[in-house]
């Protein structure tokens, strides 16, 4: 569902007719002119007197939640962070925008970045793990050394160090985080290659001519994907881990962003409006919890050795 966050929290509307036109401003930025008004700059359809500009001429299908992320309620009664309200039904945060908008898009983000890096991340430590435990020898002695040395680098330094001289945004720490995110898994990958590569059925593959590409995936990835679905939810969760800890410290997506690590460090800062630090807990959380779980099921529907019954 947050994947379709747009019509589902925004300060635009979904479906707007108009003198008889059809218009989409949840994907299309209209002028404030094209609905009659006076300036050419896009319409703020949050406006009143926009509102009833095009109340006169046709009509606006809205979201349910008639906030963005980026939305600012100015109608607030008191000081921002405002607690929930029939308005904000989670209240705001400090700079008066609303927190269930920022919970949606920034859910999004997480998630988005959770499996993109999961993704990449397990095809790289496939790829490797299997060349190591497959071939062994001098190929997996230095490939394991090689391992050592760069799993010992300090990530969060080298994190800081770059985001002083660039501007983090979701690609680059996307692929930051995915030079490191593949050794564990590699490792395990690695073990079942060692374990399986003496095997009967893969020395016969061998002994009848099969090359050794067609035995790694054929013969033995099988058997290594069962590990590999075991550690891919927890790979998950360390990665919307690892955005929403950097979000926190202030080194991960650029101000503005929806995220929730953002929402924590502003329920840090601002210990008089509670519910900010418990929504992002919670969501946090929950979500955490829910991959783990599909993970599990996920485990258990590909594995081999789970017999019918």
């Amino acid at each position: 569902m947050s994947l379709f966050a747009e019509v589902i929290a925004n300060d635009r509307p979904i479906l707007v007719s108009y003198d008889g036109g059809l218009y989409v401003p949840v994907l299309v930025t209209y002028p404030e002119t094209t609905f009659g008004g006076e300036f050419p700059t896009e319409a703020d359809y949050r406006d009143p007197y926009v509102r009833e500009l095009i109340a006169e001429k046709g009509w606006a299908v809205w979201p349910p939640l008639r906030y963005s992320y980026r939305t600012i309620n100015y109608d607030l009664k008191v000081p921002a962070p405002a607690p929930p309200s029939t308005a904000n039904w989670l209240g705001t945060d400090d700079q008066g925008r609303d927190v269930v908008a920022r919970v949606i898009y920034g859910f999004r983000i997480s998630v988005l970045f959770g499996l993109t890096l999961t993704a990449l991340s397990t095809v790289i430590a496939l790829a490797a793990g299997a060349v190591q435990g497959y071939f062994g020898g001098w190929v997996d002695l230095g490939m394991q050394r090689f391992v050592e040395i760069w799993s010992s680098l300090p990530t969060l330094f080298m994190l800081i160090i770059l985001a002083s001289v660039i501007t983090p945004s979701f690609f680059w720490l996307l692929g930051f985080l995915l030079i490191f995110s593949w050794m564990g898994m590699s490792q395990l990958v690695r073990t079942e290659f060692l374990r399986a590569r003496n095997l009967d059925y893969v020395r016969a593959a061998k002994a009848l001519g099969a090359p050794d590409a067609a035995v790694m995936v054929r013969h033995v990835l099988p058997n290594a994907l069962v590990a590999t679905l075991t550690f891919l939810p927890f790979n998950m969760a360390g990665g919307i881990t690892a955005l929403t800890a950097l979000d926190f410290l202030g080194f991960g997506l650029p101000p503005g962003s929806p995220s929730l690590g953002e929402l924590l460090n502003q329920g840090k800062a601002n210990l008089q409006a509670p519910w900010l630090g418990l929504t992002g807990f919670f969501v946090i959380a929950i979500t955490l919890t829910l991959v783990v779980f599909i993970g599990e099921a996920l485990r258990d529907a590909f594995n081999p050795r789970k017999g019918l019954g």
